[in-house]
């Protein structure tokens, strides 16, 4: 396992930090569109308020944390974990919107925040399973979701149209969290 070469600050998403949240995934969005579902054309238009509901609790509870990480002021990454309060599927959470700063990838940042994710959603004792989609073709992402626990149980193919009508799968993952 890696160990980051930057020593990030790990810590919930505040209020304070929604531009900086904004900034960090309007340049994801931008540089690699074939990872999100959101295009960066439409995000580009939000303000930085409307990402209220990445906070803990947000959107009515839907949004149950959004772990951020920090090379001094700046930050360099970020995971959200979601999960819905319907009875029957308020055991299932999941993860939404990794990212991690392009000028920091491969240095451990995404496993440190994956791994403290997946420490707070284990802290949970309703929560038994955990999913998240991901680019197919995106092995190093695939490479560290497999490594902390997720086993593929299927591709959606053509999941990502781009706007040069490329079709981009998505592998769909999960992890049992008890």
């Amino acid at each position: 396992m890696p160990t980051p070469s930057v020593d990030p600050l790990i810590k919930l998403l505040r209020l304070a930090d929604l531009p900086a949240y904004k900034a960090l995934r309007d340049g994801m969005l931008a540089d690699h569109p074939q990872a999100f579902t959101s295009d960066a054309a439409t995000e580009l238009t939000r303000d930085a308020d409307s990402y209220r509901s990445r906070l803990s609790g947000g959107a009515d509870g839907a949004n149950l944390f959004t772990l951020t990480a920090w090379s001094g002021s700046q930050m360099v990454g970020a995971i959200s974990c979601e999960h819905e309060a319907r009875v029957k599927v308020r055991h299932v959470a999941h993860i939404v919107g990794m990212m991690v700063s392009n000028q920091l990838h491969g240095q451990g940042i995404g496993r440190l925040l994956l791994e403290r994710a997946l420490a707070l959603l284990q802290g949970e004792p309703v929560l038994e399973l955990v999913t998240l989609s991901v680019t197919s073709s995106n092995a190093r992402a695939v490479r560290l979701y497999e490594s902390c626990g997720f086993q593929r149980y299927g591709r959606l193919e053509g999941a990502i149209k781009l706007p040069d009508g490329q079709l981009v799968d998505k592998d769909l993952m999960c992890r049992r969290l008890r």
